[in-house]
This record gives C-alpha cells, sequence and structure tokens, in this order.
C-alpha cells in the first residue's frame, strides 16, 4: 500500500514491537532486559526484534564473542518513532488513564510537565482541522487520489 499509516504500521504496528520500542528509549539493549520487562516469550521476543531489525528500527550489535550475545540499539528511523510514542503517551493519559498519569513528559530545565500539541514546524501553527488537511501526495495513486477527493 502507499498508504504512510499503513506502511507504518506494517513495521510497528503489533503491540509487542511498539512495547519493545518503549522499552529501547528507556534504555534497555539487551534480550534478556527485554524479556523480564515485559515478561514476553523468548520465541515472540525474537521474532519482533527480527523483524524491527529487518525493518530498519533497530540494530543488532554482537557484545559478547563467547557465547555470542547481542545488544539491539535503535537506528535514526528507530529513535524517529519517538515522536509518536510521546502522541500515544499523551493520547493514552487524556483518554484512557482514569486513575492518573503513570508516565508523564517533562522540561529537564524545569522539571514542570509538558503539554505535547503537533505543529507545523515552518509556521509554528499547531496542527488543527480547521487550518490544516491531509491530501493526497505526488506518489498517491488513482485508488488514494479518489479518497481524497472526496473528502470534505
Amino acid at each position: 500500500m502507499a498508504c504512510p499509516i499503513a506502511r507504518g504500521l506494517d513495521k510497528v504496528g503489533e503491540w509487542w514491537s511498539i512495547l519493545i520500542l518503549r522499552d529501547a528509549f528507556y534504555g534497555l539493549t539487551r534480550f534478556d532486559e527485554f524479556q523480564k520487562s515485559l515478561n514476553i516469550a523468548p520465541n515472540m521476543l525474537t521474532r519482533r526484534l527480527t523483524t524491527l531489525v529487518e525493518s530498519g528500527l533497530m540494530e543488532k550489535r554482537l557484545y559478547n564473542q563467547r557465547p555470542p550475545r547481542y545488544e539491539y540499539i535503535l537506528t535514526e528511523r528507530g529513535r524517529d518513532f519517538r515522536q509518536v510514542m510521546l502522541a500515544l503517551v499523551s493520547w493514552g493519559n487524556r483518554h484512557f488513564a482514569p486513575e492518573g498519569k503513570a508516565i508523564q513528559l517533562v522540561d529537564i530545565e524545569t522539571g514542570k510537565e509538558v503539554e505535547l500539541a503537533l505543529m507545523d514546524k515552518v509556521t509554528g501553527k499547531p496542527l488543527s482541522p480547521d487550518l490544516h488537511r491531509v491530501v493526497a501526495g505526488p506518489a498517491a495513486d488513482e485508488r488514494m487520489k479518489e479518497r481524497f477527493s472526496r473528502q470534505r
């Protein structure tokens, strides 16, 4: 599919993959660390890590020769997923945390909570359905162009 949402979900849209990326952002790198943190079956963790490496989101590096042991490091592509992760934190806190926030994004200098907002990097305007809309891009196929031509 040409849709960037579908393509992105193909790489990270599975529950375990997103949680592995989350833990990698928190500094975990080793198989046993991920397994302990997530309480995930070893065969499932192996499959998810393999997929993340094949997708270019993580890099597998040998850190011990005997026995061979590997660590999994976020690549630039993987680090770019941080914005998506922070948006999920904000959305989850707003709509699915009746007991209160378990995770918060804070400003390092002030220690105050950051109120996340997506914005146009060029104009600085917050994204809003009143000011912005999604349209078919130059690589859109006919089906996608048709879909967007019907939007209001």
